[in-house]
């Protein structure tokens, strides 16, 4: 069983950069937080999860009209620029887990790489298996969008009995209101609340 897993949604060019295609409002801003519990993880040996959208323009969830709830505008295709990691968030070295299943004996490693065609990461079927191995007693969360892919992540984590902690200031939403809706729902769950700079003085 780890202790803690540091999990990290989607921090990728297309959401998180100013001109990505699907650039989350405020995302540069959550940044230098992002980049600070990474760096941290890493220093202290911290098993690091990172999911990752992998696009292509004939998956369902990609429309020329997106409703913006079950479909969005192309982004994070696959070899683009949009699709890949920042920099501040860049694994070294990690284990590539696309919608295969993975042989057992490749689930070991520092770093995980999650890689999914819905919003949703545990329709990678890799996603259950990782989480089952890795057994941590914390999930420290961030990244975008918090309202989409954070929010199917969390949901995920607490129908599988997870303790979750989010890292608010590592984080955005793309609609205000349906965040705030978000983290009334995660907070009635059990969800812990935290600064970066408080889950830093934790590691």
């Amino acid at each position: 069983m780890a202790g803690r897993v540091l999990w990290d949604v989607d921090t990728q060019v297309d959401f998180v950069h100013a001109d990505g295609k699907l650039a989350v409002p405020g995302a540069m801003d959550a940044v230098p937080a992002m980049a600070r519990l990474v760096e941290a993880a890493r220093a202290a040996g911290i098993t690091h999860v990172a999911s990752a959208d992998d696009h292509e323009l004939t998956d369902a969830e990609i429309s020329e009209e997106p409703d913006y709830s079950s479909t969005y505008p192309p982004h994070c295709l696959r070899g683009t620029r949009g699709a890949a990691r920042i920099p501040e968030t860049a694994q070294d070295d990690p284990v590539p887990l696309a919608l295969t299943e993975v042989p057992a004996k490749w689930l070991r490693g520092r770093e995980f790489l999650l890689l999914k065609k819905s919003f949703d990461v545990f329709t990678n079927p890799n996603t259950d298996r990782l989480l089952e191995r890795l057994d941590p007693e914390e999930i420290v969360l961030f990244g975008v969008a918090t309202d989409v892919c954070d929010d199917a992540a969390i949901r995920g984590l607490l129908a599988r009995g997870r303790a979750v902690t989010f890292v608010e200031d590592a984080a955005r939403g793309l609609d205000e209101a349906r965040t705030e809706a978000c983290l009334a729902a995660w907070r009635a769950g059990g969800v812990r609340f935290v600064t970066s700079g408080q889950i830093l003085d934790e590691l």
